[in-house]
Formats: C-alpha cells, sequence, structure tokens
C-alpha cells in the first residue's frame, strides 16, 4: 500500500516561498472527516465523547477543529487546560489526567468545572486538602498483570500510572464518604496499538470492573474512558484500525456487561490523540547536504527537534521525495538533522529514490507528537506550522521560533 499526500510538489513549492523549511503542515479536511468517523462509529453509545488529547498537538487552531467536530479535551497540565479555555471548550468536555499534579493545576481544572481524573489514592487527600474534592471524580486504573502493554508505555505492573484493583474500591469507598456524587472510571495502557482486539479487551474489563465496584460499594458509574493508544498505520503496509468492528465489539460488550446486569446506562469516552490527528501532519524539509564515508548520508534542515519519535522510539516515519514518487527506490541512505547527537535520524539505511541538493522531503504522519515534543538543545529553533486548509489556502497557525526567542528568558544584562 502507497502512502499518498494531499497536496503536490508544485503546491509545496508555493508554500516555500513564503514559509521557508523546515514546517509542519496539517491537513484539515482529513482531520475533520476522521473525527466525523469515529463519532458516526460511536453514535449507538449514548453521550459518547473523545476527548482530544492535547499533549499529542497543542495548537489551539487545532483544538478548535476537534472543538467544532464535538470534541472536549484531554489535558495533563495548566498550559493545555488554558489552550482547551482559549477555544471555548469548558466545563465537563475536559478531563484532567495527569500525574503528580501540583495543586494549583488541579484548582485551575476545579474551577473551570473540568473532570479530575486522580492518578493515585493518595491524591484524594492531596486535593481535598489544597483544593476540596469536586462533585464528579475518576480515577485511573493500572491492571498489573490483567492486561499487557506495549513497547511506547512499558507493562502495566512497570507503569507509573494509576490505582491497582484493591485500591480502587477503597478511593471509590474514600470520596462516596466525602460526597462525591459522580464516578468515572478510566485505563490507559496502550500507545499506538494497532490490535483492534485490544481496546475490545480493554472495554470489557472495565465493564467488569464497573460491575463489581458498583454492587459493593453501591455507587452509580456515569462514564468509563477507555482511554487512547490507538494507532496509526506508520509504515505502507501497516493495517489501519476498523473502528467500526472496534464499536460493534465494545456495543455488544456494554449490552451484555452493563445493560443486561441492570446497572445504569454509561457514557463511553476515550481520549485518543495520534489518531485523531496524526495520519494529517507532514513535515516538510529540504536536503541540504549529501555525506558518503562508511553510510550514505542526506543531511536535511530538519532536525530531531522537529519530530524526535525516531530517535527516541526507533519510530518509523514514511518519507517521500518530491517529484521522485515513481522512481526506483535503489539508494541507502541515513536521513540526519544537524543535531549533535548520532541519534539525530529520521530514517536509517531507507531505501528511497537518488536524493539531490535541494530535494524536498516529506516526512509522513507528523501530525500528533511531533511538533509537541519539540524542544531547543543545541540552541535549535521550533519550526513553523501551517494548515492546510479546506478550500486549499494555507494559514500560518504559528510561526517559527527565532534566535529572540531562544534569548527572551535570559538576563544578559546581569553579566
Amino acid at each position: 500500500m502507497m502512502k499518498t499526500l494531499p497536496f503536490t510538489k508544485e503546491q509545496i513549492e508555493e508554500i516555500i516561498k513564503e514559509y521557508p523549511t523546515p514546517f509542519h503542515l496539517y491537513y484539515e479536511k482529513g482531520m475533520r472527516e476522521n473525527a466525523r468517523r469515529l463519532f458516526k462509529a460511536f453514535s449507538w453509545a449514548p453521550g459518547f465523547r473523545e476527548y482530544f488529547a492535547v499533549k499529542a498537538n497543542p495548537n489551539p487552531h487545532i483544538i478548535k477543529i476537534m472543538k467544532e467536530e464535538g470534541c472536549g479535551a484531554d489535558c495533563s497540565s495548566l498550559p493545555e487546560l488554558i489552550l482547551a479555555e482559549r477555544v471555548g471548550i469548558k466545563g465537563d468536555m475536559i478531563m484532567l489526567t495527569s500525574n503528580n499534579t501540583p495543586a494549583e493545576e488541579y484548582r485551575y481544572a476545579k474551577n473551570l468545572g473540568a473532570i479530575l481524573n486522580l492518578d493515585d489514592i493518595t491524591h484524594i487527600d492531596y486535593v481535598d486538602k489544597h483544593v476540596g474534592l469536586p462533585e464528579v471524580i475518576s480515577f485511573r486504573y493500572n491492571p498489573g498483570p490483567l492486561k499487557g502493554g506495549n513497547s511506547i508505555i512499558g507493562v502495566p505492573e512497570e507503569a507509573k500510572y494509576g490505582l491497582t484493583r484493591e485500591q480502587l474500591f477503597d478511593a471509590y469507598k474514600i470520596v462516596k464518604s466525602r460526597g462525591v456524587k459522580t464516578f468515572g472510571l478510566h485505563t490507559m495502557i496502550a500507545s499506538n496499538e494497532l490490535n483492534a482486539d485490544y481496546f475490545v479487551d480493554t472495554a470489557e474489563i472495565l465493564f467488569d470492573l464497573v460491575y463489581d465496584l458498583s454492587t459493593e460499594i453501591k455507587i452509580d458509574f456515569d462514564f468509563v474512558n477507555l482511554g487512547g493508544g490507538f494507532g496509526i498505520p506508520y509504515r505502507p503496509g501497516d493495517k489501519p484500525l476498523d473502528l467500526e468492528y472496534i464499536s460493534e465489539k465494545i456495543r455488544l460488550a456494554y449490552e451484555e456487561k452493563i445493560i443486561a446486569r441492570g446497572l445504569k446506562p454509561l457514557r463511553i469516552c476515550m481520549e485518543s490523540g495520534r489518531m485523531m490527528t496524526g495520519p494529517y501532519g507532514f513535515l516538510v524539509t529540504r536536503a541540504i547536504h549529501r555525506k558518503n564515508i562508511y553510510k550514505n548520508y542526506i543531511g536535511v534542515d530538519a532536525c530531531m527537534a522537529d519530530l524526535m519519535r525516531p530517535a527516541i522510539y526507533g519510530a518509523y516515519h514514511h518519507i517521500t521525495v518530491l517529484g521522485k514518487e515513481n522512481q526506483k527506490h535503489d539508494h541507502r541512505y541515513d536521513v540526519t538533522g544537524s543535531l549533535c547527537e548520532n541519534n539525530d535520524k529520521f530514517a536509517i539505511d531507507r531505501m528511497l529514490p537518488e536524493i539531490e541538493i535541494g530535494d524536498i522531503l516529506v516526512i509522513h504522519d507528523t501530525g500528533a507528537h511531533g511538533y509537541a515534543m519539540g524542544f531547543n538543545y543545541n540552541g535549535k529553533l521550533r519550526s513553523a506550522e501551517l494548515l492546510l486548509r479546506e478550500d486549499g489556502t494555507v494559514k500560518k497557525i504559528r510561526r517559527a521560533e527565532t534566535v529572540d526567542d531562544y534569548f527572551a528568558t535570559l538576563d544578559f544584562s546581569t553579566l
């Protein structure tokens, strides 16, 4: 299966005349159509909600698109809460799913009316002391050996997140005794998972747990949050997740484990980020150096500061050389950036067409955890973000950083 692009070489060349490489380019039409497909797939679920994971792409223009398509916001920090607020997402359309969280962030979230999704049983007393418990509380469940994780997030027993099953029973009893009226349950135990049945299994575990908690503690649950972790096909041969299949299997489990047992109807939630925007972002960069020593290297004007996933995860991101899509991929390259780190590579031993200085390379699937994970090590400046709108025009949604930005927090006058 070929990876395709929603733009032409000629379009990119026109964009580059105004916005020099490197830059991230996001495809609005793709994001909107994808969100609509998700909501259609889960239209059976009462009050279904997708809390877009702001950490995946913390740009207000992208978050606003998600809001317009019906999404809330899953936040993990004060700036992310503010981003959600700035685009008009408020109340229980925001969920704060964080860990080791300062009191001021809990306070801000509570003032917004956001749902607090607590990560540990000790956080009950912490929130109660510093903020006061809200009427709605959710807890994050860590299933330990009951459920396998994956290579990105690790196995649950070694993850820092969530409460054990035993702790959950104590936690809900405590918050019930302190006046909490509405309850939720959440888990998140994988990242970039492409096995559809993994998510069905997660839903079944949560539904069974809701039943056990409800019957023992005598509480009703308002929602379960299946978390995120929905993968995307980074490699051309990867099979995308079948959302309709996942939805139907979860519906059957819901009917069997919630409705048939006489439990109160539950809101089904999730907090996808990568699945929502990942395939619709592209890092556009230009070849500026070619080096042939023990290996053949192509140096581009982007670097790990623009996309760190290949460096820290060994992640695959497909690369298209514009104008050479139909040429033979008969040259083996490492495609590298300029960072003083040997792992600053977008591809290793990648078979590509012959690349010449000046060629434009498009790195696919950077719409989530791309720009968002950027940094300034080596004095690298983060690139611009552009939006390819539905009418074909391009909108700058974040300017490129400048040297003045890099020095803005320094005080040279005290030297």
